[in-house]
């Protein structure tokens, strides 16, 4: 049960600072409480945990654009983040997550501007059909948090630029481009500024819990370990991942998400593997890698170390079939 309400307002916009504190946030939330952070991060891209960062984004632009990709704990796919967006996460113990309310701050927030917002699909939250705001989530040895965008004036043309979703992904979602399923808030209501936002946001995380939020106490933050999470975000094997030269790709898009196996085969065995994807759940196909190194390159035997590795990570029968599925028809 949430008793406390606690706000923390960031005060940079380095992503790598800025995730860190973020992860430090959910492992130090005390019992009965849900953390609100806000924050902003500039010119950056922001994948999730199992994506292919060279897929998902056009990262050599993106860096000499003096840009900077960050990686985050939670699935989901590849965003961008400017100013003119502001990043929220709800951090608590996963026994207290509820996500109905933690979506009604956001729908909340924005009705409170004369804007009809509603949850669609797996994790977007729209106006009139047009994403605002896409969520995820994490949770580890129970604790939890749950964040997302809010699009209030980013730069469209710089996201369009840096963003390179699949054909198939748009193609899912029935439009032809990144900036036509996207909406500024700001463009629906001009009196949508970042700061107005952020006072909405805490005013409904009060009203919606029916509790007092009071300003996170900094004192609690351990700098050192801040500084070490952020030098791990920050490091080239977390941005970036393995860039295997594969010799073998399958790949597919399904209801839950886009996957892609990568597999380096050399005589008929499996030396090295990467699963990229864009699931919700970030921990079902984080060692997919290690299970499929040294295996045959024959369907049934990709399929039985496939299945065997994530029904033991609890993961749905339907992805099993579906990615089993995948391996057979494309071998």
């Amino acid at each position: 049960m949430i008793d406390t309400l606690s706000l923390y307002n960031s005060d940079t916009t380095d992503p790598y600072e800025n995730l860190a504190r973020e992860e430090y946030l959910t492992f130090h939330a005390e019992l009965g409480e849900c953390i609100l952070f806000l924050w902003q991060n500039a010119h950056t891209v922001v994948i999730g945990r199992n994506q292919n960062c060279w897929k998902e984004c056009r990262v050599s632009e993106l860096e000499a654009d003096g840009g900077r990709l960050a990686r985050r704990l939670s699935g989901g796919g590849a965003v961008y983040h400017d100013l003119g967006n502001v990043n929220f996460t709800f951090c608590t113990h996963k026994k207290n997550a509820d996500v109905q309310k933690q979506l009604a701050v956001i729908v909340d927030a924005v009705a409170s501007f004369g804007l009809d917002a509603r949850r669609t699909g797996r994790n977007d939250v729209t106006v009139d059909g047009r994403k605002f705001s896409g969520n995820a989530f994490f949770d580890s040895g129970g604790y939890y948090y749950h964040h997302g965008t809010l699009l209030l004036n980013v730069d469209m043309a710089r996201m369009s630029r840096f963003l390179n979703p699949s054909t198939a992904k748009l193609h899912s979602n029935g439009v032809a481009s990144v900036r036509s399923r996207v909406v500024n808030l700001a463009s629906l209501c001009p009196e949508i500024t970042v700061s107005s936002m952020k006072e909405a946001m805490v005013r409904s995380f009060s009203g919606i819990y029916g509790l007092p939020v009071a300003a996170f106490d900094e004192s609690r933050f351990d700098a050192a370990e801040i500084a070490r999470l952020r030098d791990r975000l920050a490091s080239r094997e977390w941005k970036y991942g393995r860039n295997i030269p594969f010799t073998n790709r399958l790949a597919g898009r399904f209801a839950w998400g886009e996957v892609e196996l990568a597999l380096k085969v050399n005589r008929g065995i499996v030396e090295e593997a990467l699963l990229s994807s864009d699931a919700m759940e970030a921990e079902w196909f984080d060692q997919a890698g290690v299970w499929l190194a040294g295996c045959p390159y024959e369907a049934g035997a990709l399929c039985n170390v496939l299945e065997r590795g994530m029904e033991e990570r609890g993961v749905p029968e339907e992805v099993r079939e579906n990615l089993c599925a995948m391996v057979r028809e494309q071998m």
